[in-house]
């Protein structure tokens, strides 16, 4: 009589210091599956703000009318706030910033996370005065465990393996009505920082990843988020 044993075959997971861009577009397209909200009056901003300061961990973004004119720039045009399944896009074109708002921004006890948020936090403070609350950037975290790119595309498919699409990123995000794609889009990138972050916080509490170290001299001119 003979007996097989089986032994489990540890595998970390393998990311890498610098993911090549040619690879993303092969990768399957990672999107937000939840409710989108879009908030059009100042009115609507404060229940919505209600329901996000009762969350533990939100994900953030901002979109801004893209101009093709040199030294000119619009002002934000868009807050995205998410959490794992309702994503809340304020048009702030039409609600500016409210107090509401303005609460939600300096609130210093449920966790934001964006990326780039210094630009974030400049482009909106261009709407009014208020002091920074609770925010995490994930591009402070992602050296830790030796990841050197910045951009979110690149981040997510790095550690998810999936694409998040940019191709709505130079639209205009002042139309009277965001499309369907706009508004899935901007819902997209805000859910897809709390994902990012919670993955990164995992690797560093357990250690289980391999970094492999590409020497990779590609100079990536596109985008930082």
């Amino acid at each position: 009589m003979y007996f097989c044993t089986s032994k489990t075959i540890y595998m970390p997971k393998i990311i890498y210091n610098k993911y090549e861009k040619a690879r993303i577009s092969a990768l399957p397209i990672a999107e937000f599956k939840g409710r989108i909200i879009v908030i059009l009056t100042p009115g609507e901003t404060q229940k919505a703000v209600q329901y996000l300061l009762a969350q533990e961990i939100l994900g953030l973004d901002t979109e801004t009318r893209p101009s093709f004119k040199k030294g000119h720039q619009h002002k934000v045009s868009l807050l995205q706030v998410s959490t794992e399944d309702t994503c809340f896009l304020f048009r702030l074109n039409h609600t500016g910033l409210t107090p509401a708002l303005v609460d939600l921004l300096e609130d210093t006890k449920v966790k934001k996370i964006g990326l780039s948020w210094h630009d974030d936090l400049c482009s909106l403070h261009k709407l009014g005065n208020f002091k920074t609350g609770h925010f995490i950037d994930i591009q402070d975290h992602v050296r830790e465990i030796g990841i050197e790119d910045l951009s979110l595309q690149k981040l997510y498919a790095n550690l998810y393996g999936q694409k998040i699409s940019k191709r709505q990123q130079l639209s205009n995000w002042e139309a009277d009505i965001l499309s369907d794609r706009q508004k899935l889009y901007a819902a997209t990138d805000a859910w897809a920082c709390i994902q990012l972050y919670k993955e990164l916080m995992r690797l560093k509490e357990t250690n289980d990843y391999k970094l492999i170290e590409v020497d990779n001299n590609e100079t990536d001119l596109s985008e930082e988020r």
